[in-house]
């Protein structure tokens, strides 16, 4: 587990974790925590602490089943754990598929660490209010993913 506090003057006090369970695909953690930042404080929040996983398609599948009762593995998951509107304040968690990020990169023709950038910024505008469940948010949430991979020199192949 690798942790990242920011509480320098001028920076917003965010703390994000990262666990990768030993992936046998390459993390670019430092890239992971950018854009989780930048999200975070484009959404205006305070602070916030922000936990990602980078599992397998098994523990995945695993987390689906217990938690939306899904019966295959996923892309990413995220949960908010607490939201306190008034202190602008967000605790939340990524789960995030490496092996699904590394096949899913060969259908859109770019590297699985670019697939998993998506993923986590993807899970990380869910904590932050974006909803895909209708057509006008899963446009909002594809403007924003876009956006956000812009800062990385990337532009979304779907």
């Amino acid at each position: 587990m690798h942790r990242d506090h920011w509480s320098r003057l001028g920076e917003m006090p965010f703390t994000i974790e990262i666990a990768d369970d030993e992936q046998p695909h390459a993390i670019d953690r430092a890239r992971l925590k950018k854009a989780v930042r930048g999200i975070l404080q484009e959404a205006g929040l305070e602070s916030a602490e922000i936990s990602i996983a980078i599992v397998s398609d098994q523990r995945m599948h695993e987390l689906n089943r217990q938690y939306l009762q899904h019966d295959y593995p996923t892309d990413v998951l995220s949960f908010v754990l607490e939201y306190d509107k008034a202190e602008m304040r967000l605790d939340g968690e990524i789960v995030a598929s490496s092996d699904y990020a590394a096949r899913e990169a060969e259908r859109y023709g770019w590297t699985a660490g670019d697939e998993l950038l998506l993923y986590v910024i993807h899970g990380c505008l869910h904590l932050v209010g974006h909803d895909d469940g209708t057509p006008a948010g899963q446009q909002a949430m594809r403007e924003a993913e876009a956006r956000h991979l812009a800062t990385f020199g990337l532009t979304p192949k779907r």
